[in-house]
């Protein structure tokens, strides 16, 4: 689907030199002289290199469609992690660089989303939080306030994070899988 160069957006995934690229950053720019251009930085989704480009009006750019399917982890193995496709039970392996920094999250079971393009696997997103027991907790230190002291702990996963005072080992606690941050006492 073409698109002019000024209708860019974040986010978005467009072709360009031949290859796909998501746009990350737009600024409009309009000089003292000269037409006005929209200040592109795309980020290439196959392997992470970034590009500054322009782009005028009147150029037009093919903005690509992801597809997006739900997709359950089955199970990990080094570097690789296997997914089923729970209506045709197909099973896809894919690279955990695909996943990245939230792949420490993965747990048995769990439904992911897998953006694909022409059939092949671009991006593979978890839920935006899970559910994770605390396995050891440090000591809470006399004096601290509650209000903005955090302390150390270990996840059951063996990912280290930063927690209130009153959790303690063996608590369940919701975590962000985008940086794996402290969200909340699980229910």
């Amino acid at each position: 689907m073409k698109i002019d160069g000024n209708a860019i957006r974040p986010g978005n995934v467009i072709e360009h030199q031949g290859r796909l690229w998501r746009a990350v950053k737009i600024q409009h720019v309009k000089p003292g002289k000269g037409g006005a251009f929209m200040q592109v930085e795309l980020k290439d989704i196959r392997d992470g290199t970034k590009l500054n480009e322009r782009f005028r009006a009147s150029e037009t750019v093919e903005r690509v469609r992801l597809d997006e399917k739900e997709y359950q982890f089955l199970f990990a193995d080094g570097d690789e992690v296997t997914l089923m496709d729970t209506e045709s039970y197909e099973q896809i392996t894919v690279n955990r660089d695909m996943i990245g920094a939230p792949a420490a999250f993965l747990q048995d079971g769990m439904m992911v989303t897998v953006m694909s393009y022409e059939g092949e696997p671009l991006s593979v997103a978890l839920p935006e939080t899970v559910v994770m027991a605390v396995a050891e907790a440090d000591a809470v230190v006399k004096g601290q306030t509650a209000s903005s002291s955090y302390k150390p702990a270990v996840l059951e996963n063996g990912e280290r994070i930063m927690v209130p005072p009153h959790i303690e080992a063996g608590t369940r606690i919701v975590v962000y899988t985008a940086d794996g941050s402290y969200a909340e006492r699980a229910k």
